[in-house]
């Protein structure tokens, strides 16, 4: 699985448009809005560079409102979040 890091800059009066665009697109699977000079981060988790650059410069770039991109691979994770046993805590 090929991870790519997507920083997006956005038309700040569809930000919420334009989120909600980019996280229905297939091999996209998070959209976060953040602070800062950009407004949107979007994670593409892929199984080969090609659909990078499908999701990326064939359809993420397209969204209506997006005005530009910065795409970053990762090539190494040293971390993993447990998000299911994080939200378990206390449920026993």
């Amino acid at each position: 699985m090929i991870t790519a890091i997507v920083f997006v800059k956005a038309d700040v009066a569809r930000i919420p448009e334009v989120a909600e665009a980019i996280a229905a697109l297939e091999g996209i699977s998070e959209v976060y809005s953040v602070t800062g000079g950009i407004d949107l981060i979007a994670l593409v988790r892929v199984r080969n560079h090609d659909e990078i650059a499908a999701v990326v410069a064939d359809r993420l770039n397209k969204v209506p409102g997006v005005s530009e991109t910065e795409t970053h691979i990762a090539f190494r994770a040293y971390s993993k979040h447990d998000l299911e046993s994080a939200f378990s805590i206390g449920l026993d």
